[in-house]
């Protein structure tokens, strides 16, 4: 018997209609494949030159802290230094993963990055995620 294939972990499109990447993330993946993924994440953002991201989560489950921290210190930074300016994050999350992420060690309100080179929103309606972004882009644009 064949092997089932998993989907992709992570599919990415950028939609230039909305000056948006978009991240699609199939499933909760193991944590060591993580790293090979956002390689992935990385070179796809920066052949679009976006520095407004939607990225769909809501078929993870969990929230690894380890993870968190290094796209808090370092990732988002690094990605905002390459893409030559502040980069915006919404995450659309289900409502148990939102719950476990606002309740976990270290979460912090989207304005508490209010100076910092990024800014990342957390979200369970793709609406609202979708207005956060849109403001986002007008704020910036006005800069």
């Amino acid at each position: 018997m064949a092997a089932e294939r998993l989907p992709d972990l992570l599919e990415t499109t950028y939609r230039s209609d909305l000056n948006l990447f978009v991240g699609r993330w199939g499933y909760q993946p193991p944590i060591e494949v993580l790293p090979h993924t956002y390689k992935k994440l990385t070179q796809s953002a920066l052949a679009t030159g976006c520095r407004f991201w939607l990225q769909d989560i809501r078929r993870r489950t969990l929230n690894d802290p380890a993870i968190t921290r290094w796209l808090f210190t370092e990732y988002f930074l690094d990605m905002a230094a390459q893409l030559g300016g502040r980069l915006y994050v919404a995450y659309l999350t289900s409502p148990t993963l939102l719950e476990i992420i606002i309740n976990g060690p270290g979460y912090e309100v989207p304005h508490a990055s209010d100076y910092q080179p990024f800014a990342v929103a957390f979200f369970s309606n793709e609406g609202d995620a979708m207005e956060w972004v849109s403001q986002a882009q007008t704020r910036d644009s006005l800069a």
